[in-house]
């Protein structure tokens, strides 16, 4: 595993400078922790099921001489599936981590596409949150 190079330190944001919509409270600094624990800790599921599902991965790769082609086809299959999960997972740990460090950066919150907030009760429900409920029902129309 490959070790991990400390970025040079950031300020921090501070929670009540992050964007919210009209009508919402600014965020406090314990509903930002909160926040960014449930990041973490995704985080942290996410690297250990990454590091499980790629031992699963490089186990079955030597394996397989002599085998018919159902077994050969099921192996296949189930290599696929493993490595779906796989760039599934890698996926959603660089979201997360995006979105920890748009908190650092005090751009968490701000719609990627109309550049408005998106909305304190919708990153607390979904916290990788990249758009707002508008941008997004937008997207997923095309």
């Amino acid at each position: 595993m490959k070790a991990k190079v400390k970025a040079p330190a950031v300020p921090k944001a501070k929670a009540a400078e992050l964007p919210v919509r009209q009508g919402e409270e600014n965020w406090t600094e314990a509903e930002l922790a909160d926040v960014r624990a449930v990041l973490r800790a995704d985080i942290a599921a996410l690297e250990a099921e990454i590091a499980e599902l790629s031992s699963h991965i490089a186990d079955e790769g030597g394996e397989g001489a002599g085998d018919d082609q159902a077994d050969a086809g099921a192996k296949t299959y189930e290599r696929e599936h493993d490595l779906s999960l796989t760039y599934n997972s890698r996926d959603l740990l660089a979201q997360n981590e995006r979105a920890i460090q748009r908190m650092d950066a005090g751009t968490y919150g701000v719609c990627e596409f109309c550049g408005k907030p998106i909305g304190k009760a919708r990153l607390q429900a979904y916290p990788r949150a990249t758009l707002c409920v508008t941008c997004k029902q937008r997207e997923e129309r095309r």
